[in-house]
């Protein structure tokens, strides 16, 4: 599932494409989407922003009209040079925005809906996400308070992909995150201190700020400093019985929590 940092990069390239651009055609060819109306509805609109925050991405038109979309397991954003070949088959586009230079597809988007702007600040599950783990101005206490209100049992694996206590952290960061705070993600999230969990989440900001900036995730300075395009080296994540880059003890992997997400740890270095 793209987690926040993808999400994040791709608002970021999405309003690169759209903002103060005109708009020349919407397309809906989805059969979800026959009877929304959406060209009809967004004819004549600008898009005026678009922003992320967790999962969710929002594309916000003139006249207070707004495309939410989450994609899950399957969605993607694709970004393409007008005329160039898709990365997907045309079958599997929900939606289509055409500028005169670009266009923006949105590919197998379980949830893409079209809301006003005033829905986007009420509707039930946008309101109960927790604080964007990439907000500038990510609140830590605000954060710790949902989690300390929460069912203390959880381990702190399952507890940091509740989007509803920090929104924008999924599987793979919760692995790396654990990894580079030193924290066994079997413990309960009652039995760590509130510096133990903010060292798994502040240490994690930044590398996943740079990820969404780069479009590629940067786990590593190292990786970072070899390969300053932006390429994937994980500490832990997807590395079972390989070594570890620090100790050498073969990593670990198990199914944790109700979804049974695969957890990845160094049972060395995380305590």
């Amino acid at each position: 599932m793209p987690e926040g940092d993808t999400i994040h990069h791709a608002a970021s390239r999405v309003g690169a494409a759209l903002v103060g651009r005109a708009i020349e055609s919407i397309e809906a060819p989805h059969p979800r989407h026959d009877m929304d109306r959406w060209p009809e509805r967004l004819a004549g609109r600008g898009v005026r922003r678009v922003d992320a925050r967790g999962k969710h991405l929002f594309v916000r038109f003139e006249g207070g009209l707004t495309l939410h979309s989450h994609l899950r397991m399957t969605g993607r954003w694709g970004v393409y040079r007008r005329g160039a070949r898709w990365r997907r088959a045309p079958h599997r586009a929900w939606l289509v925005i055409r500028t005169s230079e670009h266009e923006v597809v949105e590919f197998d988007g379980p949830v893409l809906e079209l809301m006003t702007e005033g829905r986007t600040r009420f509707d039930r599950r946008l309101a109960a996400l927790g604080p964007d783990v990439l907000d500038e101005e990510f609140d830590p206490a605000a954060f710790m308070r949902r989690l300390r209100a929460d069912e203390g049992t959880r381990a702190i694996g399952v507890a940091l992909l509740d989007q509803r206590l920090l929104a924008g952290f999924g599987n793979v960061w919760k692995n790396e995150g654990c990894f580079i705070g030193g924290i066994d993600p079997w413990r309960a999230a009652a039995d760590l201190s509130d510096e133990e969990v903010l060292g798994i989440v502040e240490r994690s900001r930044p590398l996943m700020a740079l990820s969404a900036e780069r479009g590629g995730r940067i786990v590593t300075v190292e990786a970072h400093r070899a390969s300053p395009g932006g390429s994937t080296r994980y500490w832990v994540h997807g590395r079972q019985g390989l070594p570890c880059r620090r100790c050498a003890t073969p990593i670990r992997s198990r199914g944790q929590g109700e979804d049974n997400r695969n957890t990845f740890w160094c049972p060395s270095c995380q305590r």
